[in-house]
């Protein structure tokens, strides 16, 4: 068995935030082993295939926001989508990230995360 690309291990670790918290592009960059590729998630979480099953929307921006799409409406929709899980956004649009980050306990023991 080969080595997971890049992609695959972003992926895996999206999969793990739970419902009700977030997790920033480049947290999930550190957590997948890839330091400083926050822009690297951002390209593989658009490169999802239509109806997947992997929670992206629970991955915001280092400010606690929604970020900013090509496609019109997807900030929008991903808001609601945080929103009906329990994230609640301030005036500014933003999630407070100390209280609705995700912080995994260890990123190889599967369900041990908070």
């Amino acid at each position: 068995m080969g080595t997971p690309s890049s992609y695959e291990r972003i992926y895996a670790v999206v999969a793990r935030v739970p419902l009700g918290k977030v997790a920033t592009y480049g947290q999930i960059a550190n957590l997948a082993g890839l330091p400083g590729r926050a822009r690297q998630v951002g390209y593989a979480l658009h490169a999802l295939p239509a109806g997947s099953e992997l929670p992206w929307h629970r991955v915001i921006n280092a400010r606690g926001e929604v970020s900013r799409r090509a496609e019109l409406g997807w900030e929008g929709f991903q808001r609601q989508l945080l929103e009906e899980e329990g994230a609640i956004f301030d005036s500014a649009g933003r999630v407070d990230l100390e209280r609705c980050r995700w912080e995994p306990l260890s990123i190889t023991a599967p369900g041990k995360e908070k």
